[in-house]
């Protein structure tokens, strides 16, 4: 199995006098910018702005370096597992053949079940994938 493309950038976090938003995150490297109520919800949509950013352009190389801040920043580096956020978020589909009892295939018929939906629940939840 191939090896996940891990990502590292550095996010700057600052807080914000604006009562609908708490905190802003820049992103230096990709120079974008998104926000959070709390510092694990700005960690977080800082990641997530990284790793919605890996599907439409190609990453810079992984920066380690933390900026320095004013006094009302933090600068912290972050981890995107880029290969796992590009899996999640691939909806493409894929045809497959299966073979299955036929009284399960007619049951399931005669039920009105889905079995492209059951398998993709079945399959996530054997693999332990939200």
């Amino acid at each position: 199995m191939k090896k996940d493309k891990i990502a590292i950038f550095p996010i700057i976090i600052t807080e914000t006098s604006d009562s609908k938003v708490k905190y802003t995150v820049h992103v230096p490297d990709l120079d974008r910018d998104t926000q959070g109520n709390t510092i694990a919800e700005a960690i977080e949509m800082g990641k997530d702005l990284i790793g919605t950013m890996s599907l439409v352009e190609k990453l810079p190389v992984n920066n380690t370096k933390i900026p320095k801040v004013g006094a009302n920043s933090i600068a912290t580096l972050v981890d995107v597992n880029i290969s796992k956020y590009q899996r999640m978020n691939d909806d493409k589909t894929v045809k497959k053949t299966l073979t299955i009892p036929n009284y399960l295939n007619e049951e399931a018929k005669e039920a009105g079940l889905n079995f492209s939906a059951i398998l993709t629940d079945a399959l996530k939840q054997k693999l332990g994938i939200e």
